[in-house]
């Protein structure tokens, strides 16, 4: 047998953009200990994190919030901007902190606290990777609730985005369903589909609604008011 499926092509490049040394270090230990996984570069201000995107092309980027010379926030709005295919994931200190969605909205495909566990971290990097799912659905579905009550009303009533007429009644059906948090199980349970069914939905969905992934519809479906946060616990 030649094939071997459970071991990519070539090992998952992640680059490091974190102004402490220490952590950095960490991070790099944990995911250079995994046959799949492959450190590329480390960045340790916001303009160089952007700039060895550009160079080393990895796959997933790991971004500090706060650094110098550019925050985390503005590297990745810049990275997802110029078009490169790194999907990147927010390192933040609290679960509910506001930088997180502002690194969500700016492009960023997931957040992870900073003390997450060591095999957390790598099947974050793994399933950030993939782009088949989000990291952590319900705590995103969270954080997005508690930014969307922060909202003036008059910000949540704005016209519908155009995009949304293309798709059709069940993908909107199943971008509601992203929305609240819902793995491809989850979803192939609720509509009686079958999970590649599902992945064909949301690929469609995030191609009609030119989205990177399904973080960023989640992101997409509280902005145009599809759904709303439920009361405040």
């Amino acid at each position: 047998m030649t094939a071997q499926h459970s071991t990519p092509a070539r090992p998952i490049r992640v680059l490091l953009a974190d102004d402490q040394p220490l952590l950095r270090m960490g991070f790099r230990l944990i995911l250079e200990g995994e046959p799949d996984l492959e450190i590329v570069g480390e960045a340790s201000t916001g303009a160089e994190a952007v700039r060895l995107t550009a160079e080393c092309a990895p796959d997933v980027v790991l971004m500090d919030v706060r650094m110098p010379q550019g925050d985390g926030i503005e590297a990745t709005r810049q990275i997802t901007s110029s078009g490169s295919c790194a999907r990147i994931i927010i390192l933040t200190t609290f679960d509910l902190d506001e930088y997180a969605f502002a690194g969500l909205q700016a492009g960023a495909s997931a957040f992870l606290l900073k003390d997450v566990a060591p095999e957390g971290l790598v099947h974050a990097v793994r399933v950030v990777a993939s782009g088949d799912a989000v990291v952590a659905p319900r705590v995103t579905q969270r954080l997005l609730e508690t930014y969307v009550r922060s909202l003036p009303p008059v910000q949540r009533t704005t016209p519908p985005d155009r995009r949304l007429a293309e798709l059709t009644p069940r993908e909107r059906e199943v971008l509601e369903a992203i929305a609240e948090g819902l793995s491809n199980a989850e979803l192939a349970a609720r509509f009686f589909l079958s999970e590649a069914t599902i992945k064909t939905h949301v690929r469609r969905i995030l191609t009609k609604l030119e989205l990177r992934d399904r973080v960023q519809a989640v992101v997409y479906a509280y902005e145009n008011a599809i759904v709303v946060p439920g009361p405040a616990h």
